[in-house]
């Protein structure tokens, strides 16, 4: 099931379980560096997910895929595995996965992972997949794309990879559509912030967004779990950050650090999520109406 690379590795490291192919970056163009290097400095903070975590997370995340889309005939790729644990909560239900990464979170994924049979780890970008077209069937890039200058671009680079009648999954931040002016102006002074924040010197950056957390997240998240034990949920849904309501703090402070701690971040409506996945040559799409905003999959017809 394993395909060879379409072009040679600059180098081979010997991790503490896999080997990790790296490939040539120097003309990579649809690439932020900067945001590169800031998740290779989150993710080797932020590293410890258990798997029960990962299970709850992953059942979250992937409702919308059935075996249909994944089993054990499937030979899938992670595109931007970042830590590992989209690949490692799917392993045990794919054939063999392929996990790329651009930065050095996939030193980070090989120790997440550990030792497996069904996997192979590189590091690339999506502007470099070191795979043919058409070699997989079925390609994910979770929480990624939106981080990229050219997202149309790098969902079609990505797509390329699929077989045709293969599966592409995404996951992409939301505009906050649906929600109201009081949403929409925290998210202005949120983008101001981050700007900001994402500029600081890495050490500096992880502190002020562990005060972030402690002292902005928490008493909102708080609040709402609160209500959730009076008996008022739906009052507890309409605060800002419900979706970390029934998530440990560890989560939160990650989230943190990845909100205000990178300097690019797009994002989308929903039509937005429709009219890219359209173009990237993906039909019977499905965007899931429940959180997290907005994840995504549709199937590769040409």
């Amino acid at each position: 099931m394993k395909k060879s690379f379409n072009q040679s590795t600059t180098r081979i490291v010997s991790a503490g379980f896999n080997e990790i192919h790296c490939f040539d970056e120097s003309d990579g163009k649809n690439i932020d560096q900067s945001v590169v290097d800031s998740f290779g400095e989150e993710w080797a903070k932020f590293h410890e997910f258990d798997d029960i975590e990962i299970d709850r997370l992953g059942k979250m995340y992937f409702d919308i895929i059935n075996d249909k889309m994944v089993n054990k005939n499937t030979y899938a790729i992670d595109i931007g595995c970042g830590t590992g644990r989209w690949s490692k909560y799917l392993l045990d239900k794919v054939g063999f996965m392929e996990a790329v990464d651009p930065s050095d979170a996939i030193f980070v994924a090989d120790k997440l992972i550990g030792p497996a049979n069904n996997i192979r780890l590189s590091k690339a970008s999506t502007d470099n997949i070191p795979f043919n077209d058409e070699t997989f069937d079925f390609a994910m890039s979770v929480g990624v794309l939106h981080h990229i200058p050219d997202t149309q671009k790098a969902m079609n680079d990505c797509v390329k990879k699929v077989k045709t009648g293969g599966y592409f999954y995404v996951y992409l931040y939301y505009d906050l559509e649906n929600k109201g002016f009081i949403f929409k102006t925290i998210l202005k002074i949120v983008t101001a912030m981050r700007k900001l924040i994402s500029s600081l010197p890495a050490i500096i950056k992880k502190i002020v967004c562990d005060f972030i957390a402690v002292s902005v997240y928490m008493p909102v998240i708080l609040t709402g779990r609160l209500l959730i034990n009076l008996g008022l949920s739906k009052m507890a849904n309409k605060l800002p950050l419900n979706m970390y309501q029934n998530q440990p703090f560890y989560i939160i402070r990650n989230d943190a650090l990845d909100r205000f701690g990178t300097s690019l971040e797009q994002r989308f409506s929903r039509r937005d999520v429709q009219s890219m996945m359209e173009n990237a040559g993906l039909t019977e799409i499905i965007i899931a109406t429940t959180l997290p905003y907005w994840h995504a999959v549709g199937k590769r017809e040409k």
